[in-house]
């Protein structure tokens, strides 16, 4: 059996969230690794290639 109530106000769904505990961040950021370069190949040009046909 659960006793637990919708909230009825904006402020009762605040109130509640406020109990949910915050994940842990980590304090040492790490640096991003370089993303590799998109690059269009034959197969994802010929996905596009006629679409002026259908629009």
């Amino acid at each position: 059996m659960s006793i637990a109530t919708e909230p009825e106000s904006m402020d009762e769904l605040i109130a509640d969230c406020r109990g949910i505990p915050r994940p842990e961040v980590p304090s040492a950021r790490r640096e991003h690794e370089a993303a590799t370069p998109w690059r269009v190949d034959d197969a994802c040009h010929a996905q596009v290639a006629e679409l002026d046909e259908y629009v």
